[in-house]
């Protein structure tokens, strides 16, 4: 089957990272822009579908694409990557959060940041410049940490 308008990579739709209850409850539009989609799909084609493919199991995006105004009314931070399409917070139901961080890193796939959260990990990638490779822990978070 071919990628149609509806798909970014062969894993991946749009709607998933338009998807949000906030913006829905708020009626706000939070289509990905044309001018953002290009860092969305390099999002997903370097780092998401990679994973995918290892880990041969569905990847759940809670929280993908976020225009400003819904960001700024879930409290994201104003510079936040997922208002530009490079960020996505996400989970696999039969891996903790650690262990999709783990995995991400010990793929050496270019992540700018993961951040560990009790039920998800934010992964972020920079379209240009270099990958921080960031490793960071929500204060929520309580458990171990990665082994590097």
């Amino acid at each position: 089957m071919g990628l149609t308008t509806r798909n970014i990579t062969k894993s991946f739709r749009w709607s998933e990272f338009e998807l949000s209850a906030t913006a829905k409850a708020h009626k706000i539009d939070n289509r990905v822009p044309d001018a953002v989609k290009p860092y969305v799909q390099e999002f997903c084609r370097t780092v998401l579908q990679p994973l995918r493919d290892k880990v041969c199991k569905p990847i759940t995006i809670s929280s993908g694409y976020r225009c400003k105004k819904l960001n700024e009314l879930v409290g994201g931070s104003p510079t936040s990557q997922h208002v530009t399409g490079e960020a996505a917070d996400i989970k696999i139901a039969t891996m903790r959060p650690l262990d999709v961080a783990q995995k991400i890193y010990d793929m050496k796939l270019p992540f700018d940041q993961l951040i560990v959260y009790p039920a998800w990990v934010h992964v972020s990638h920079r379209m240009f410049g270099i990958q921080r490779r960031q490793v960071l822990y929500n204060k929520s978070y309580t458990g171990e940490h990665l082994k590097r």
